[in-house]
C-alpha cells in the first residue's frame, strides 16, 4: 500500500514557478527566417469602421437632417486627415413621369468615425438630363 504525503507548508514548489521580473512576451515578437527578433510589420491604424457601415451611417444622418432620401452615391473617397466624403443623388421635387423630376447632387463630409460633418448641395438638375460636360 502506498501512502500519499501531504504538504504541510505554503511555499512554492517546482510546479509553480515565479515569474522573473524582466520577461519578453513572445507573442509581440516574430521570428524573421535569418534567425532575427523583430517586431510585427508597423501598419498605419485603421478604422475599425467598414465602407458599407460609413455608407449607411451617412445615409441615416443625412435623412434625419434633411428629409431627402440619397439614392445613390456618385463618390466615396477617404480626405488626407483620415475622414470621408462622398456625393450622393436625391431626388429634391418628384415629378411624374419621374424623368422629370428635380435631382440634386449632394457633397457629405464624414469624420473617420462615420459621423456626419458637414453637406452641401452641389448641383440640381432633371433626371432625364444628360450632363453638358
Amino acid at each position: 500500500m502506498t501512502q500519499s504525503k501531504k504538504k504541510t507548508s505554503d511555499a512554492p514548489t517546482s510546479d509553480t514557478a515565479e515569474e522573473p521580473e524582466h520577461s519578453e512576451e513572445p507573442d509581440k515578437k516574430t521570428d524573421d527566417p535569418n534567425g532575427d527578433h523583430t517586431t510585427g510589420p508597423q501598419e498605419p491604424p485603421r478604422s475599425a469602421v467598414t465602407a458599407p457601415q460609413l455608407l449607411r451611417a451617412a445615409h441615416e444622418q443625412f435623412a434625419e437632417l434633411t428629409g431627402l432620401r440619397p439614392e445613390g452615391v456618385s463618390r466615396f473617397e477617404r480626405t488626407e486627415d483620415g475622414g470621408w466624403v462622398l456625393e450622393a443623388e436625391v431626388v429634391e421635387l418628384a415629378r411624374v413621369p419621374e424623368t422629370m423630376s428635380v435631382m440634386a447632387l449632394y457633397e457629405l463630409s464624414l469624420d473617420s468615425d462615420g459621423l456626419l460633418t458637414g453637406y452641401r448641395r452641389v448641383r440640381r438638375y432633371e433626371r432625364g438630363r444628360t450632363d453638358s460636360r
